[in-house]
C-alpha cells in the first residue's frame, strides 16, 4: 500500500510539472484551442515522459479525429501528412513549445488533425442559420480593432459559412483568431481565390504566414505546402488550418507561425518570401504525383517553379508532335527526352527567364547569346543512339521554337491557377510540314497554350477580332488521357478553323479553346463527385490567366509581371461549350469586368445578362431552317409533308434537344426514328411517340425516355443502369414485341455493335448529327451509311454537330449522291447570336438589356433566320448550277469568298476612319445590326462609341456577307468595270 501511495504521489508530482512545464511552453491559444479534448490533454500530462524513448505518443485517434505528440525534427510534420493522405483533414492545430522537452534536445510538437468537412449540400442548406449575437458581437469588436479595412457587410455570411463548417471551432477559437480567419477568407476573396501575406511578430523570433486559396487541390495539398517550408529551411512553430465549403467548392484557411532557420527574419521585402510566395502559389500548378515534383523538386534538383516549367514544356510538345506521329512523340518519349537530361531542361527554363523574367537585367543583350548557346547545345545533342537521338532533338527544337516564339506569359505573375504562353503562329512554320501536313492549311492569327495542375489545352484564333466556344474534355482514364492528349492540337485547330468559315456572317473571326481535364484518379479511387470541383479549378485557373495576359493598358499587358513583346489589345470574345456550367460563364463574365478586359462581361455569351443558347435554341435555328430548305430542294415540303429524320444528340442537349422541339412544333407528320446520346439509344420504326418525346424535351436525357411508349419493332438500349455479373458488365435492352415490352441484358460487345451500328443502318430522308464526338463518320467506315441496294441510309445530312464527319468522308458521301449541309454552314447560327449577344454588352446596361431582352432577341432570331435561309439558298443554286461541285465544297468557297471580302474591307476601313461616320457606311452598319438597336434613337446614337476596331468590322462584315449573299458576279464585275471608266476614262 505504501508502494503504491508512493507511486501514486510520484505520478501526481510528474503530472503537476508536465503541467506546469506546458503551461509556460505554450501560448494561451493553445489551450482553449484544445479545451474540447480533456483527455487527450490529460494523457500528455501522464504520459509526456514517454517520448523519451518513442517516437511519437497518440493522445486520440478516432474516425473524425487524430491528436498526437512527438519530439519535434525538421519535416516530422511532413511526415505525419504522408501517413494520412487519403483523409480529407478539415481543420489542423500544429503548436510547439518554446524549449525542448525535460531531458531532451528536441521542443515537443502537438498535431491536430479533424477529418469532418461538410458536403456544399450541407452548407446550402443551412443557409437560414444565425451564429449567436454574443459570439458575432466579439468578433465584430476583434475585426474593427485588428482589421478596420474589414468589409463588415461580409460579416454576417462569411461567419455563418464557418460556422456551418465548424461550430465547435467557432465556439472555442478566440474573437482575434476568428477575426483573423475571417479577414483571410475575405483577402481570399479579393484576390480572387489565391491570397498569401506575412506578418513579422512581436519580439523578431516568428513571422505569420497567411495563406488562403479557394476549391484547392482535392489531395496532399497541405502536404505539399509542408513540403514547401521544410524545402525553404523555414521551421513552422504553429499553424491553424480550416478547410470549408462555402456551398460551391471548398475554401483552404491557412495561418503559419514559421521561423528561419538560419535566424534571420523573414519579412515581406526579403528574397525568401518572394521565393516562398512563388513556391506557395506555385502549388496550384505543380500536381504532387508528377515526376518532376518526386523525383526532382523534392530532391532539390528543379525548384518548383522550374517543375511547372518543365511540365509544361512537356505538354507543348508533345501535343504539337504527336498528331502527327503518334508513335514516335508519345507522352512518355517526351517526358523521357527531359526527366533523362535534367541539365537541358534546366537549360531551357533558364533560357525561359532570360526572356521573360521581368527582374532579369539587360534582356535583349543576354537573350541572343543564351539562345545560341541552348541552340547549340540541342544541335550537339549526340548520345550515340541514333533514333533516339533523333527523336529528342526534335522534341528540344519543339521547345526552343515555343521559347522563341512566346510573345507574353504570366509565368512570372505570383498569385496565379494555371500558366498562359501567347505565341506568334509562325512557330508552326517554323516547325515544318513534317509536323503540321495534318492541319488545315491556313496559319492561325493568334495561339495560346495553358497549363494547369490538371490540364492543358490552347486557344487558336484566325482573326484580330475574334470569337468560338470553349470546351473542355474530361479524360476519365488514362487511354483517355493519351487519346486525347495526342490529338488535341488539331482538333483544336480544326474547330478554330472550321468556326473561322462559320463565323462569316459577323465581324469576329473564328477561335476555339479546348482544354483536357485529367481525372482518371477520381475514377480509380470512386471519387467522381469531386470532378466537378476539378473542372471549375481549371477553368477558373485558366480564364485568370487568359486575363493576366489580355488584360491590357494602352495595348501593353496591365500586369507589371507580364513582359509583353506583342504590345496590341487583343479582343477575344468566348462562348459555352461542352462541359462549360451556367456558374461558370457568370463567373468568367464577372472576373473579366472586374479586371478591366477591354470586353468586360462580353468576353462570354450565353449569360444571364445575354442570350443562352439552350434557352433560346439560336443554333438548332439555323440548323432547322438548313433542313427545311434543303428538304424543299429534294421535294419534300416538311410542313406538309410526310417524312422520316434520326438524331445524335439526345433530347436535352442544346443543338438536337431544341431541334427536336422546334420541328416537333412544325412538323406534325414527322417521324424520329432514331435518338443517340450518352444515356441511350432509342430506334423506332415508326417514329418515337411525340407526346413522350415532348415530356422529356429539354429537360432530361435520352434514358428517362419510357421505353413502353414504342411502336412494335422498336428498342432501346440504356448505356447507364449497367450492372455487373461476375467479371461482365451487362447493359440493359428493351425491345417492344406483339405481346409487349420484352427486357433482356446483353453483353459489352453486343451493346457496342449494335449501338455503334445504328446510325449506318436506320433508314430516314434526313440525318442531324446534333452531337456525338468529332470524326464520328471517317474513311475507314462512310460506306457503312449505305444499305445493300447501295442506297445511302438518310439523303440529306445537316451538320447540326461539329465535325462530325471527316473530309474525306463528306467528300465520298457526296460523290455518291449524298446532300451535305456542312457544320460551318448549318449551325453557324449559334456563333451568330453570340455576336449580337457581345453587340448588346457594349451598347446597353445590364437593366436596359434585361428590360428589353424579349425585343431584342426577337430581332436576333430574325437575324438567324434570315442568315441561314440566305446560305442554304445559294448553297443549292450554286450546286443546281454545278452538280458536279459538293454542297461542302460550296459551302467552303462561300466562307472564303466573305472572308477575303471582310479581310480586305477590315483593312480599308482601319486606314479610313473618317469613312465610317459617313450616312451610306452608317447605313450599313445599322443593317447588321438587330431592330431594337436600328429604330431606338437611344442605343443608335451609342454605336459610335463602340471601339474603332469594332465599327470597321461590324462594316467589312456586312458589306462582305452582303456582297456574296445578293451579289450577282457577272453584274459586279460590270460595276466594277463601269466604276473604272468613269474615274480614268472621263466623258
Amino acid at each position: 500500500m505504501k508502494a503504491t501511495t508512493a507511486e501514486l504521489k510520484r505520478l501526481s508530482t510528474q503530472i503537476t510539472e508536465n503541467r506546469s512545464w506546458l503551461m509556460e511552453q505554450f501560448p494561451p491559444y493553445f489551450f482553449i484551442a484544445m479545451k474540447d479534448e480533456p483527455e487527450a490533454m490529460a494523457l500528455l500530462e501522464r504520459e509526456m515522459g514517454s517520448l523519451a524513448q518513442n517516437r511519437r505518443l497518440v493522445l486520440a485517434d478516432r474516425e473524425k479525429c487524430l491528436i498526437q505528440a512527438l519530439p519535434n525534427v525538421p519535416g516530422s510534420l511532413y511526415d505525419t501528412l504522408r501517413r494520412i493522405p487519403e483523409r480529407e483533414i478539415s481543420y489542423a492545430m500544429i503548436g510547439h513549445s518554446e524549449n525542448p522537452l525535460p531531458g531532451s534536445d528536441r521542443t515537443l510538437e502537438i498535431q491536430r488533425f479533424e477529418f469532418d468537412r461538410k458536403s456544399n449540400k450541407e452548407i446550402l442548406e443551412g443557409g437560414g442559420t444565425e451564429v449567436p449575437s454574443a459570439i458575432r458581437s466579439k468578433v465584430a469588436q476583434a475585426l474593427r480593432k485588428s482589421y478596420p479595412d474589414f468589409a463588415m457587410a461580409d460579416l454576417d455570411r462569411l461567419l455563418r459559412i464557418i460556422w456551418l463548417n465548424n461550430e465547435n471551432y467557432v465556439r472555442m477559437a478566440w474573437p482575434e483568431r476568428l477575426a483573423q480567419v475571417l479577414n483571410l477568407y475575405q483577402k481570399g476573396n479579393q484576390a480572387g481565390g489565391l491570397y498569401l501575406d506575412v506578418e513579422e511578430m512581436e519580439g523578431g523570433k516568428e513571422s505569420r504566414i497567411h495563406f488562403a486559396v479557394a476549391n484547392p487541390p482535392q489531395h496532399d495539398f497541405l502536404l505539399q505546402v509542408m513540403e514547401v517550408f521544410n524545402r525553404l529551411d523555414l521551421g513552422v512553430n504553429r499553424a491553424y488550418c480550416l478547410t470549408i465549403s462555402n456551398g460551391v467548392h471548398p475554401i483552404f484557411l491557412g495561418t503559419f507561425y514559421v521561423r528561419r532557420r538560419d535566424g534571420e527574419i523573414l519579412s515581406r521585402g526579403s528574397e525568401l518570401f518572394s521565393l516562398l510566395r512563388d513556391e506557395l502559389c506555385n502549388t496550384q500548378i505543380l500536381a504532387t504525383n508528377s515526376h518532376a515534383y518526386r523525383d526532382f523538386v523534392t530532391k532539390g534538383t528543379f525548384s518548383g517553379r522550374q517543375g511547372s516549367l518543365v511540365n509544361a514544356f512537356i505538354a507543348f510538345c508533345h501535343t504539337n508532335l504527336a498528331h502527327n506521329q503518334p508513335d514516335r512523340f508519345g507522352l512518355d518519349d517526351v517526358k523521357s527526352a527531359f526527366f533523362s537530361h535534367p541539365e537541358i531542361a534546366l537549360q531551357m527554363t533558364e533560357l525561359f527567364s532570360v526572356r521573360f523574367d521581368p527582374a532579369a537585367a539587360d534582356r535583349e543583350l543576354i537573350y541572343p547569346s543564351a539562345l545560341a548557346e541552348t541552340e547549340q547545345v540541342v544541335a550537339g545533342y549526340n548520345t550515340g543512339h541514333r533514333y533516339l537521338d533523333e527523336v529528342r532533338r526534335a522534341i528540344f527544337r519543339c521547345c526552343l521554337i515555343f521559347i522563341k516564339h512566346t510573345l507574353k506569359t504570366n509565368f512570372y505573375v505570383a498569385e496565379k491557377q494555371a500558366l498562359a504562353f501567347r505565341l506568334d503562329p509562325a512557330y508552326l512554320t517554323e516547325l515544318g510540314r513534317e509536323f503540321t501536313s495534318d492541319l488545315p492549311p491556313a496559319l492561325p492569327f493568334r495561339v495560346t497554350f495553358f497549363f494547369s495542375r490538371f490540364g492543358f489545352g490552347y486557344h487558336i484564333g484566325f482573326s484580330d477580332i475574334a470569337r468560338g466556344g470553349w470546351r473542355t474534355v474530361i479524360a476519365r482514364n488514362g487511354d483517355d488521357f493519351i487519346t486525347n492528349a495526342n490529338t488535341i492540337f488539331r482538333e483544336n485547330f480544326v474547330l478554330a478553323h472550321t468556326q473561322h468559315l462559320k463565323n462569316k456572317d459577323i465581324y469576329e473571326g473564328g477561335s476555339k479553346l479546348v482544354l483536357i481535364l485529367e481525372a482518371g484518379d477520381l475514377q480509380r479511387s470512386g471519387e467522381r463527385d469531386l470532378e466537378t470541383l476539378r473542372l471549375y479549378k481549371l477553368q477558373y485557373g485558366v480564364a485568370n490567366a487568359f486575363l493576366d495576359i489580355f488584360v491590357t493598358q494602352n495595348g501593353v499587358a496591365k500586369l507589371p509581371a507580364v513582359v509583353d513583346y506583342y504590345r496590341e489589345d487583343e479582343p477575344i470574345e468566348l462562348g459555352p461549350d461542352e462541359n462549360m456550367h451556367d456558374s461558370m460563364i457568370e463567373s468568367i463574365a464577372r472576373i473579366s469586368k472586374n479586371r478591366g478586359y477591354l470586353l468586360g462581361i462580353g468576353i462570354m455569351s450565353s449569360k444571364t445578362v445575354g442570350i443562352n443558347h439552350k434557352e433560346f435554341g439560336v443554333t438548332s435555328t439555323g440548323v432547322v431552317r438548313f433542313a427545311e430548305i434543303t428538304m424543299a430542294d429534294l421535294g419534300i415540303d416538311m410542313v406538309n409533308h410526310p417524312f422520316s429524320v434520326k438524331f445524335t444528340g439526345g433530347p436535352n442537349g442544346d443543338v438536337a434537344g431544341n431541334a427536336m422541339r422546334i420541328m416537333l412544333d412544325r412538323y406534325p407528320r414527322m417521324q424520329i426514328r432514331l435518338i443517340l446520346d450518352g444515356t441511350a439509344a432509342l430506334f423506332d420504326p415508326k417514329g418515337a411517340r411525340h407526346e413522350e418525346l415532348s415530356r422529356i424535351l429539354l429537360k432530361e436525357d435520352l434514358d428517362a425516355f419510357n421505353p413502353k411508349a414504342l411502336h412494335e419493332g422498336g428498342f432501346m438500349l440504356f448505356r447507364s443502369g449497367s450492372r455487373t455479373e461476375g467479371l461482365k458488365t451487362l447493359y440493359r435492352k428493351a425491345t417492344m414485341k406483339a405481346d409487349g415490352l420484352f427486357e433482356e441484358w446483353i453483353s459489352i460487345d453486343e451493346f457496342s455493335r449494335l449501338f455503334g451500328e445504328l446510325i449506318f443502318t436506320t433508314e430516314a430522308d434526313l440525318f442531324i448529327p446534333g452531337g456525338g464526338r468529332p470524326e464520328t463518320i471517317d474513311a475507314n467506315n462512310w460506306e457503312r451509311f449505305f444499305l445493300a441496294d447501295g442506297t445511302p441510309s438518310a439523303r440529306a445530312i445537316v451538320e447540326g454537330a461539329n465535325s462530325f464527319i471527316t473530309p474525306e468522308a463528306r467528300m465520298q458521301l457526296q460523290k455518291k449522291g449524298v446532300i451535305i449541309m456542312r457544320d460551318a454552314s448549318a449551325n453557324k447560327c449559334g456563333v451568330i447570336s453570340s455576336s449580337y449577344e457581345i453587340i448588346a454588352n457594349l451598347l446597353m446596361s445590364d437593366a436596359e438589356f434585361l428590360a428589353d431582352k424579349e425585343e431584342y432577341v426577337a430581332g436576333v432570331i430574325a437575324i438567324l433566320e434570315k442568315r441561314a435561309a440566305d446560305e442554304a439558298r445559294l448553297i443549292l443554286k450554286r450546286h443546281r448550277d454545278n452538280p458536279v461541285l459538293p454542297c461542302t465544297e460550296i459551302s467552303d468557297a462561300i466562307s472564303t469568298e466573305i472572308n477575303g471580302h471582310y479581310a480586305r474591307l477590315f483593312r480599308f476601313f482601319q486606314g479610313r476612319p473618317e469613312l465610317l461616320s459617313q450616312p451610306p457606311f452608317r447605313r450599313a452598319v445599322l443593317a447588321h445590326l438587330p431592330v431594337l438597336i436600328a429604330d431606338n434613337a437611344r442605343y443608335r446614337r451609342r454605336i459610335a462609341t463602340l471601339p474603332q476596331k469594332y465599327l470597321c468590322a461590324i462594316l467589312a462584315a456586312e458589306l462582305g456577307s452582303s456582297m456574296v449573299y445578293r451579289g450577282d458576279q457577272e453584274t459586279d464585275f460590270e460595276d466594277i468595270l463601269r466604276l473604272h471608266i468613269s474615274r480614268n476614262f472621263p466623258a
